[in-house]
């Protein structure tokens, strides 16, 4: 069975999140298996950012998520400056990675300042979830729903019109 993991900076807080999270974790469990990891977040205040600090959070964040990554994983950041689809061409590219993939399906949600260029460089896709802002947890509770979605019209089933 094909194996999804999600490597997520920070934890949903909020009851509501965690109650969504675990909807479409139940929906997703006929069609993967799925797994969410979730690596503290670094504190900074951010009257005192520069570039070197923001550089330095992002680099010890993604070096922790960049050691649960194998070499045959597929890796989908999600990224500001990724790719925007549509839910047809994700559900599309998610079937071709399926379809040749020797490792996992890693799905990784970066802290509030980005992740490294390691990691991006590490990615498979770079996925834009929209022009607007979103908290992280929204970004999961809307990345496990497209997956969900992805794999209902995979598998020719009715919930996208």
């Amino acid at each position: 069975m094909i194996k999804i993991k999600f490597l997520v900076i920070g934890s949903l807080k909020e009851k509501y999140f965690k109650d969504m999270q675990n909807e479409y974790l139940k929906r997703l469990q006929r069609y993967c298996g799925i797994e969410i990891k979730e690596f503290k977040e670094i504190p900074f205040d951010s009257n005192k950012l520069n570039t070197d600090l923001i550089e330095s959070i992002k680099s010890n964040e993604s070096k922790d998520i960049l050691n649960f990554i194998k070499k045959d994983d597929v890796l989908i950041l999600l990224d500001l400056y990724g790719n925007e689809l549509d839910s047809i061409k994700f559900s599309n590219i998610l079937n071709n990675y399926i379809s040749s993939l020797r490792g996992n399906i890693i799905i990784v949600i970066g802290g509030p300042l980005g992740v490294s260029k390691e990691l991006i460089l590490r990615s498979n896709l770079r996925l834009k979830l929209s022009n607007l802002t979103f908290t992280h947890q929204f970004c999961r509770i809307i990345t496990l729903e497209q997956i969900y979605r992805a794999f209902k019209i995979i598998n020719h089933e009715s919930y996208h019109y």
